[in-house]
C-alpha cells in the first residue's frame, strides 16, 4: 500500500496517510485555497516540513520549486528523487544553489506559487562557496517584505538539540536560527512542524 511517508531505512514500517492527519477538525491549514504573499514552514529532519509545505500549494496550480541543494553524493540524488517523484509532473523545477533572490525577484509576479526548499541548505552553499552571509541574507529578507508572492520557504530549525561540539557546526546553528528568525520577521504565515504535524505560530487559521 503506497504511503506518503518516506522510509529511507529499509526497514518495515505501517503506512502514515498524512491526509488524515492534516486535515483533522483542529487542522484548517490546508483548508485554504489563498496563500499570503510568503509563508515559512520550519521543522527539523525527516519532520514532514517538505511534504507539509508541498501540500500547502492550492490544487490546480502550476507551482515552481525552487531547489538549492546540490546532487553531490548518492544519498543527495536519492532524496532529490523521491521528493521530484513525490510533487508531480505539475511542478515546475529550477535549481538555484546560490542565487536565489535573484530567482525570486524573476519569479514574482508570474501568479503561480514558488516554493523554496531550503534555505538551511542555501545558507550552508553560501558558506560552503565563501558567499557574503550577512549581505546575502538582508538581500533576501529586503526582497521578502515587498514581494507580491504567493511564496512558501522551507528552513531548518536545528537550535532544539544539544550544543555543536565543533564550532564550524556551532556558526552553522548561530546563523540559520538568525535567518529563521530575519525571514519570519517578515512572512505573513509562520508554520512549524514535528512528526509530520503543524502548528502555527504566526498568521490567522480559519
Amino acid at each position: 500500500m503506497a504511503s506518503d511517508f518516506d522510509n529511507p531505512y529499509g526497514f518495515s514500517m505501517e503506512p502514515v496517510h498524512l491526509d488524515s492527519l492534516y486535515m483533522a477538525p483542529e487542522n484548517r491549514l490546508l483548508a485554504s485555497h489563498a496563500l499570503p504573499p510568503v509563508t515559512l514552514v520550519l521543522g527539523g529532519v525527516r519532520s514532514g516540513k517538505s511534504n507539509f509545505a508541498e501540500r500547502l500549494i492550492p490544487k490546480g496550480a502550476r507551482p515552481v520549486y525552487l531547489a538549492t541543494g546540490e546532487a553531490i553524493d548518492d544519498e543527495m540524488r536519492h532524496r532529490i528523487h523521491v521528493h521530484q517523484r513525490r510533487r508531480g509532473e505539475h511542478w515546475s523545477l529550477r535549481e538555484e544553489p546560490l542565487d536565489i533572490v535573484p530567482a525570486l525577484r524573476e519569479l514574482d509576479g508570474g501568479r503561480e506559487p514558488v516554493l523554496v526548499d531550503s534555505l538551511g541548505m542555501w545558507l550552508n552553499n553560501l558558506i560552503y562557496r565563501e558567499r557574503n552571509v550577512d549581505e546575502s541574507v538582508g538581500e533576501l529578507v529586503d526582497l521578502l517584505a515587498t514581494i507580491d508572492g504567493p511564496v512558501v520557504l522551507v528552513s531548518e530549525e536545528v537550535g532544539l538539540g544539544l550544543v555543536p561540539e565543533n564550532r564550524l557546526a556551532r556558526q552553522y546553528r548561530d546563523r540559520i536560527g538568525i535567518l529563521n528568525q530575519r525571514v519570519a520577521l517578515v512572512a505573513r504565515q509562520v508554520i512549524f512542524v514535528a512528526a509530520g504535524l503543524p502548528l502555527l505560530l504566526k498568521g490567522y487559521q480559519k
